[in-house]
This record gives C-alpha cells, structure tokens and sequence, in this order.
C-alpha cells in the first residue's frame, strides 16, 4: 500500500503507521524485547526534559529505533509515559516474589528495592515534570494514574495474608489501608515534589496503616 506522504507533525505519522495496519497486522508479530528499553529512554527524557518538552522522535532517537516502531507500540506521547511510569514504578518493586518476613510492616518495607540517591533524584524529576501530562489521563478512583497498580497488588496480597494468620481483624478495611498508601505516594510525590522513601513509608505505616487496621471499628461505622 502506498504510504500517505507527511509533512512534519507527528500527528502525519500516526496516520502513515493507520494506513499500514492491515499489512502490519498479517506480518510479523511484535518484539516486545525493545519495550523496555524504549520505556527506559522515554523515562531518561521525562526526568531531563519533562513532558511537555518530550517527543516521540527524542525517544525514537534515545532508545535507537525508528518512530513508526515507536507508534506502533503506543498511539500517543501520553500513552507511552502512562506505561513508562508504571515500567518505573514496577522496577523499583519486587515482583518475583512476595516477602515474608513475619510482619506485615517489614514485608510491605521489603516490597520496595533500596534506592541510590541517584536514582531517587531520577525518579521525583520525572514525576516533577509530569506538567499537563496530568490533565490528559483519566484519573482512577484513588486519584493516581494508574502507576501504582502493581504495588497496589502486592500491598494487598500481603495485607490480606496478614489478615487470614490473624494478625489484623478480619474486618479490617483492607481497602482504604491500600488507598492510603497509593494516594499519599501520589501526593508526596506530584503535589509536595518529595520522595516517596522507605522513613517516611515506615512513618505512614507506624503512624497510620497499623494503628487503623488493628481498630478498624470506626472505618466501618462510617459506612453503616
């Protein structure tokens, strides 16, 4: 099929790539081996150049493929930083395996890897230049963007395990225990430009997580 010829928006490529599919869809199938390192560049451009500053060519050109490669994979910039910042937040986590230390305060410290200071200065760059990213996503229910799911997961794995050997009530708000968590790394992080680090994470769960699902009697006389 003959290509549509463009001028130099990006929104041209996106209807070349449109009027390719057919062809691309019956050939071959996609290497999802150069994911990460396309949502690697995209995440060293956010933390330099923040996202209203990004372009697909800049990731193209930083994770050394082409921007119809790019665009096949995400449809638009918006697309690939949500994806990007949920590939960093996963990174940062231990996903092969869930810890069990004993408690649930040290196993949900132990979820998070320790992080240099270099890449703690990374990471809040990028989430400091996130700009009118933020109007462009639909926010979840929590309020964040979908970045925090997989820890969201884990976090509720290991609660609920600590619920069922009986060390929490079996009403406990399992629920507003892990909105807690994932709506204060949110606001830590996009609204008081802070990091999300394991003292204040010890912190919140000393002062807040244990307290409330040890007497989670008034969380649940809220909702009668």
């Amino acid at each position: 099929m003959k290509k549509i010829k463009t001028e130099t928006s990006e929104q041209s490529e996106v209807v070349e790539l449109l009027a390719e599919k057919p062809t691309r869809t019956l050939g071959r199938k996609r290497d999802h081996t150069r994911d990460a390192k396309i949502l690697e560049a995209a995440i060293d451009i956010l933390a330099d150049a923040g996202f209203d500053g990004m372009t697909m060519d800049m990731v193209a050109a930083k994770a050394k493929a082409g921007k119809a490669t790019v665009y096949r994979r995400w449809s638009s910039k918006a697309e690939l930083v949500q994806e990007a910042l949920t590939w960093m937040n996963r990174s940062h986590l231990e996903m092969e395996h869930l810890p069990d230390t004993g408690t649930l305060r040290d196993d949900l410290l132990a979820l998070l890897k320790p992080q240099s200071i270099e890449e703690g200065e990374k990471k809040l760059r990028v989430i400091m230049g996130l700009g009118s990213f933020l109007q462009q996503v639909e926010l979840s229910e929590e309020g964040g963007i979908g970045i925090f799911d997989s820890w969201d997961t884990l976090n509720r794995e290991l609660i609920n395990r600590s619920v069922g050997r009986g060390d929490f009530p079996a009403h406990a708000d399992v629920d507003l225990a892990c909105q807690v968590i994932v709506s204060m790394a949110a606001f830590r992080g996009l609204v008081l430009h802070k990091a999300f680090d394991r003292h204040f994470y010890a912190t919140l769960i000393d002062g807040i997580l244990l307290p409330a699902l040890k007497n989670p009697q008034i969380a649940s006389n809220n909702k009668d």
